[in-house]
């Protein structure tokens, strides 16, 4: 028996259904989008101390008493003990700052992650050294946790003031002489952190405790000014 061929209605059917089917529209590849920076937040507008509270041996005194503003910078006069604490918290993020000596330069430090109230002038954090000839060196206080290589690991037992704390030191000097500006760049995220200064990177540490806290600016010696500080969320 003979097979019958298509009709041509039918043929015209079936060109018209695989021409409809090859031009469907086709959805471009989704393409990932970019991630949206951290937005920067400065902590200290050049002004004003507003967003940062104080603590001090002496609690009688004020704010303006050790800290005030002059030229866009913080002017922290060094004594009595205490320090400088923001309003806001951080865990994990990105804090770049600037300091100089105004005179002879003595102690102070950054402190991060403080946790709880201050026994005596230190509470317990991880704090960047900016003591002279040792800034960049990373301590911890109060039963803060922090490690690094053995050769380079510090203790101090049965301190008159801190008890027993430890630390790392630092890889090498970076620091600009006494009356120049100096820039660190800390990264604290997970349980590291790792300090940058005036451009080169000089230590990183871990074991951190993984928890959120304000952030410090020491008054422990002479005067220290402070200014362009800004923290960036990770």
């Amino acid at each position: 028996m003979t097979t019958p061929s298509p009709s041509p209605s039918l043929i015209g059917t079936l060109t018209l259904a695989l021409a409809l089917v090859g031009c469907e529209k086709h959805e471009p590849p989704t393409v990932a989008e970019t991630p949206v920076p951290a937005e920067t937040i400065s902590l200290f507008d050049g002004e004003t101390l507003d967003g940062w509270s104080h603590v001090l041996v002496d609690d009688t005194l004020k704010i303006e008493d050790v800290w005030s503003v002059k030229d866009g910078a913080i002017v922290c006069k060094g004594e009595p003990l205490g320090y400088l604490v923001t309003d806001d918290s951080f865990q994990d993020f990105k804090l770049t700052l600037e300091w100089r000596w105004a005179a002879e330069p003595t102690n102070s430090g950054v402190l991060l992650r403080i946790a709880g109230e201050p026994i005596g002038f230190m509470p317990k954090c991880v704090e960047a050294q900016l003591m002279h000839e040792s800034a960049g060196d990373i301590w911890a206080f109060r039963g803060a946790k922090v490690d690094g290589p053995e050769e380079r690991i510090k203790t101090v037992e049965d301190h008159e003031d801190l008890g027993d704390f430890r630390g790392v030191e630092k890889t090498k000097m970076a620091e600009n002489p006494p009356g120049e500006w100096n820039r660190y760049e800390i990264i604290v995220q997970g349980d590291t952190i790792r300090v940058s200064l005036n451009g080169q990177p000089i230590n990183e540490a871990h074991s951190l405790d993984i928890v959120s806290g304000p952030i410090g600016l020491q008054s422990e010696g002479s005067e220290i000014h402070f200014r362009n500080i800004e923290v960036e969320e990770l």
